[in-house]
C-alpha cells in the first residue's frame, strides 16, 4: 500500500502538470479560452457514455494487468504529445483527439486504479484506504500545478508531458509487485471460477438502480456537485467582485481550499463505516457554511470560513467514495464505479454553467447563498422523507403474553 500510494503520488502530480500545462498550450495555440473550454470537455465526454463499458471490463478482466495495460497507454498519449510539442507539430486538431483518446483510456483506468488499491488492505480498512487515496490526490495536485510553472519555465512546455508520461511508466513497474492484503475482497473476473456469474453491463444498471442507498448517495452529490463544489468559479467572482480583491488574494483561498482537502483527506481516512446518512450531514453542514461563506464582509473572514468548508467537502467526499466502492457485491464494483462516472460526467459538464446562469441572475453572493440554502433543504427533504417511509414496530406476543416491539419488515418476514 506504501508502494501504491507512492506511485499515485507521482502519477497525480504528472497529470496535474500535464493539465496545467495543456490549458496554457491551448491558449497559446489559439488564444482564445472557449477552445480551453472544448479541450476540457472533449476530454471528459468519453466518460458520459463510456463509463459504464469501461467498468464492465474491470469487472471481466484481471485487475493488476487491466491497470498496467491502462497506465502504459497513457504514457504512450503524454510521450505522443510531447514529441509533437517539442517538433512544434501539435495543432488544435491534433490536441483534441489526443485529449479524446485520453478520455477513452481514463474510462478504464479510473476503476480499476481504485479498486486495485482497495485489494491492498483488509476489507475492514478499505475506507482508511480510500482515506489514503484522497489524501494523496490532493497532494499530488499541488504538487503538479506548483511544478508546472518550474517545469515549463526551465525545460519547455514539451517537459510537463514527458514527466506525464514517466510517472505513468513508474506506476505500471509498481504494479506487478503490488500483492493483495490478507483479508482483502477478492476479485473475481468472468473468466474464473464462477463463469456462470452474469458479468452483463446491464447488472450493472440495474442494481445501481434497485440500490436506494446509491441513489441516495447519487442525489446527495449531484445536487452538491452543481451548487456547491464549483468554488473556482463563485469564490473568484466574489472575492474579485464584491470582495475587491486580485488574482493574489484568489490565489491564497485557493491554497486555503487545498489545505482543507487535505485535511479533511487526513479526517476522512480515521472512517471506519462510512454511510450515506453522514455524507448527506457532511453536505448539509459545508451548504450552510456555504451560506455564510456568502455573507462574508471581507477577504479575512471568507478566509476562516474557507477552510472548514474544504474539510468538509473532503470528508464528505471521502466517505461518499468509500459507500461507493465497498456497498456493491466485488463483482459488480467495476460496473457500478462505471455508472457512476457516467453520473458524474453529467454533473461536470451540466454544473458550471448552471451554476454561471445562477450568478449571472442572483450575483455571486446570492448564488452562494441560493447555492447553499438549496442544498441543505434538498437534503433535510429526503431525510424527513425517509422518516416518514420507515416501518412502525408492531407489538408480538410471545408464548408466555409478553409484548415484544419487533420491526414490521424484518429480514424473516
Amino acid at each position: 500500500m506504501r508502494w501504491w500510494s507512492v506511485a499515485n503520488f507521482v502519477s497525480n502530480a504528472g497529470t496535474w502538470m500535464q493539465l496545467t500545462v495543456q490549458n496554457l498550450l491551448v491558449l497559446q495555440i489559439t488564444g482564445s479560452a472557449a477552445a480551453t473550454g472544448l479541450s476540457m470537455s472533449v476530454q471528459a465526454a468519453p466518460a458520459l457514455l463510456m463509463s459504464v463499458l469501461g467498468g464492465a471490463a474491470v469487472d471481466r478482466w484481471p485487475r493488476k494487468v487491466t491497470a498496467a495495460v491502462s497506465q502504459a497507454l497513457l504514457a504512450a498519449i503524454a510521450f505522443t504529445t510531447a514529441v509533437l510539442v517539442a517538433l512544434d507539430r501539435l495543432d488544435l486538431t491534433s490536441l483534441m483527439v489526443l485529449a479524446a483518446v485520453t478520455g477513452v483510456v481514463a474510462t478504464v483506468d479510473n476503476p480499476a486504479c481504485a479498486l486495485l488499491g482497495n485489494d491492498l488492505v483488509p476489507a475492514e480498512d478499505v475506507p482508511s484506504a480510500i482515506g489514503v487515496g484522497a489524501l494523496v490526490f490532493n497532494a499530488g495536485r499541488l504538487a503538479g500545478a506548483a511544478l508546472a510553472g518550474v517545469t515549463v519555465g526551465f525545460l519547455g512546455t514539451s517537459a510537463a508531458y514527458f514527466a506525464n508520461g514517466f510517472s505513468f511508466l513508474f506506476v505500471t513497474a509498481v504494479i506487478p509487485f503490488l500483492r493483495p492484503a490478507a483479508g482483502a475482497v477478492r476479485h473475481v473476473t468472468g473468466g474464473g471460477e464462477r463463469p456462470a456469474r452474469d458479468m452483463s453491463v446491464r447488472e450493472g444498471l440495474a442494481f445501481f438502480a434497485r440500490r436506494p442507498r446509491l441513489l441516495a448517495l447519487a442525489g446527495v452529490t449531484g445536487i452538491s456537485a452543481v451548487f456547491g463544489r464549483n468554488y473556482g468559479l463563485t469564490l473568484a467572482v466574489l472575492v474579485t467582485g464584491p470582495l475587491a480583491g486580485g488574482a493574489g488574494a484568489f490565489g491564497t483561498v485557493s491554497t486555503v481550499l487545498a489545505v482543507g482537502g487535505i485535511l479533511g483527506a487526513v479526517l476522512g481516512a480515521r472512517l471506519r463505516r462510512p454511510s450515506v446518512r453522514l455524507v448527506g450531514a457532511l453536505a448539509a453542514a459545508g451548504a450552510l457554511l456555504q451560506v455564510v461563506a456568502g455573507m462574508s464582509p471581507s477577504l479575512a473572514v471568507l478566509l476562516v470560513l474557507v477552510l472548514p468548508m474544504a474539510v468538509v467537502e473532503s470528508v464528505s467526499d471521502t466517505a461518499g467514495t468509500a459507500v461507493l466502492q465497498t456497498d456493491p457485491p466485488a463483482h459488480l464494483r467495476g460496473r457500478v464505479l462505471g455508472v457512476w462516472g457516467s453520473i458524474g460526467t453529467v454533473w461536470g459538464l451540466g454544473g458550471p454553467p448552471a451554476l454561471g446562469l445562477l450568478m449571472e441572475l442572483a450575483g455571486p453572493r446570492g448564488a452562494l447563498i441560493t447555492g447553499g440554502l438549496i442544498i441543505a433543504g434538498s437534503i433535510g427533504a429526503g431525510h424527513l422523507l425517509r422518516s416518514r417511509r420507515t416501518p412502525a414496530p408492531v407489538l408480538l406476543r410471545t408464548p408466555d403474553a409478553d409484548p415484544t416491539g419487533h420491526p414490521a419488515l424484518e429480514t424473516a418476514a
